[in-house]
């Protein structure tokens, strides 16, 4: 038996892989595998359509708001929001709580103006910044709203007339959330929402169009809505995986249910971390994340032992981010609370040996 604790790509439901591994194969009965249909082809744009539909179903999305199928990772819209969203003389408003919301920032500084207003980079992102003023006229506000580095997450989202713009690669329908709220959401897939190649983008199509630059066609919101996330040649089998996968989490009965799941699951590891010595916890307990969970050994000398016990009963992905260590425990929609039960078993006994 494996357990997959792995950040990302994580863990995906059983059934969404034997259904892409049946459509490997044979598709839909077309005879043709999910590698060799056209993407073009009827049979492919209505699988765009019904993860489009399933988004906003599963996110209760407003009218206005576009759902989008998307190359290039998360690091991609760490510049394509701001050629999109901010001109050369404006400031958008940044909140720096980890390593990927320092990097959105870094290319948003090649745009135009960037205010950083709350960091916790000084304390090695233990913590989420709160204590901060938004700037009226700024011509965003971007979160990162879960740190899977760093191990925190944002719980309440900041009120504010300033639109919203948020990097959600490893929370997104993970909890409920009030998705109309933003001008503009982003997750990497491979993590929540299927395999790695596509990224989902929801932006509201009122808030494009507000600033003069040119933008490269690849790089405009405007035409990836126009042509219906088929502006060039789709990731197929990425953005199939991730439909497979919204119709999962639907299946489930979406964010009430995995809300109360995530919990159960956190409150399971984190209760166990602190009732346990021997395990420290490393950010602060009112920003700890559900989705990744980052702790060391008291004993550095013991942090190798507990790695090669975890390796021999089959638990993989639980080595820290090279730039902060310890262990990390990713706990993403698909893994069951039965492999939570195990890990917590394995500690419970290791602290008690040593």
């Amino acid at each position: 038996m494996v357990y997959n604790f792995n950040a990302g790509p994580g863990i995906l439901p059983l059934e969404v892989l034997e259904s892409a591994q049946r459509a490997l194969s044979d598709f839909n009965g077309t005879g043709l595998s999910i590698l060799e249909i056209g993407h073009r082809t009827a049979a492919f744009e209505a699988v765009v359509c019904e993860g489009q539909q399933l988004a906003r179903e599963l996110m209760n999305l407003s009218d206005t708001q576009e759902v989008l199928f998307l190359q290039g990772g998360a690091t991609t819209q760490f510049f394509q929001v701001p050629m999109n969203f901010l001109a050369s003389d404006a400031v958008a408003a940044y909140v720096d709580a980890g390593i990927w919301g320092a990097k959105a920032i870094q290319e948003a500084r090649l745009w135009g103006g960037v205010e950083v207003i709350g960091s916790s980079k000084a304390d090695g992102y233990t913590h989420i910044p709160k204590s901060y003023a938004i700037p009226a006229k700024a011509s965003y506000l971007h979160l990162t709203t879960n740190n899977t580095v760093e191990g925190t997450e944002l719980h309440d989202i900041p009120e504010t007339d300033v639109p919203l713009v948020a990097d959600m690669s490893s929370d997104i329908l993970s909890r409920r959330m009030d998705y109309r709220r933003f001008a503009l959401l982003y997750a990497g897939a491979q993590k929540n929402l299927g395999a790695a190649g596509v990224t989902l983008v929801v932006i509201d199509r009122t808030q494009l169009g507000r600033q003069a630059r040119q933008v490269p066609g690849m790089m405009d919101y405007r035409k990836h809505i126009e042509h219906g996330s088929m502006l060039n040649t789709p990731p197929v089998f990425a953005v199939y995986v991730s439909v497979l996968t919204l119709r999962w989490l639907h299946a489930k009965g979406g964010a009430e249910v995995l809300d109360a799941e995530n919990r159960q699951k956190s409150d399971l590891l984190y209760g166990t971390l602190d009732s346990l010595p021997l395990f420290r916890p490393t950010v602060a307990r009112e920003d700890r994340s559900r989705m990744n969970i980052v702790f060391r050994i008291e004993d550095p000398r013991l942090e190798q032992a507990f790695m090669e016990r975890c390796k021999d009963e089959g638990m993989v992905g639980i080595r820290g981010h090279r730039s902060v260590g310890g262990f990390r425990i990713s706990l993403y929609n698909a893994l069951p609370i039965g492999h939570v039960r195990v890990l917590t078993d394995l500690m419970h006994d290791f602290a008690a040996r040593h």
